[in-house]
């Protein structure tokens, strides 16, 4: 497929991002594997052009339609759920200082979901020894930052749902982009709008 023209590129950028936001809705893929597959399916093993690929704010609008027509009966009732469990979660974590962000932060969760938090302390084994305390079993996996330092994360499940915790220094609080997290207190405010949504439906 040749790409000629602004209009075309817009076009297949579109395309992309539509079948990249089905791949996350239906078989909870991640962004970047959903645009991925979506741009290989579409255009093959030719190489695909930067300009080409639609980012992750352009797919997260595609999920959300895409989940209020496929799932418009059941998502808003599992977004709930999960906000729910994510509130009860970081009311235990308080301390360390605990943010929502991810699909159930955003709301486009869906039954693939699970809850990320990150947490902003400067002593990450005072975590695990505060969930070992409340018999909570985790596993660590590691992962590498922008600025290339190490971040420990633990997942756990919880009340039959995942749960991972991101564990951020306590001075990142401050660099963080607020716009993509949100507080204990923010969560319960968005609680409280899912259910009057779902009350007034």
């Amino acid at each position: 497929m040749m790409i000629s023209t602004p209009t075309e590129a817009e076009a297949l950028r579109a395309e992309i991002a539509a079948l990249a936001a089905r791949m996350i809705a239906e078989d909870g893929a991640d962004y970047g594997s959903a645009k991925r597959r979506a741009a290989k399916q579409l255009l093959g093993n030719q190489k695909i052009r930067g300009d080409v690929l639609p980012d992750n704010s352009q797919i997260e609008l595609e999920v959300r339609e895409y989940n209020a027509l496929f799932f418009g009966d059941s998502q808003p009732q599992r977004l709930l759920a999960l906000r729910e469990i994510a509130v009860d979660v970081m009311q235990k974590l308080e301390k360390f200082n605990p943010y929502l962000v991810g699909a159930v932060f955003n709301g486009t969760a869906n039954r693939h979901s699970d809850v990320h938090l990150h947490l902003y302390t400067d002593n990450s084994k005072e975590v695990a020894i505060f969930l070992l305390n409340m018999d909570i079993q985790y596993e660590v996996s590691e992962t590498t930052n922008k600025r290339n330092e190490t971040l420990e994360t633990l997942s756990f499940m919880y009340q039959n749902e995942g749960v991972h915790l991101l564990i951020h220094s306590h001075d990142d609080l401050r660099a963080s982009p607020r716009a993509d997290r949100a507080s204990l207190s923010a969560v319960q405010l968005l609680i409280e709008q899912s259910r009057a949504n779902i009350n007034h439906e």
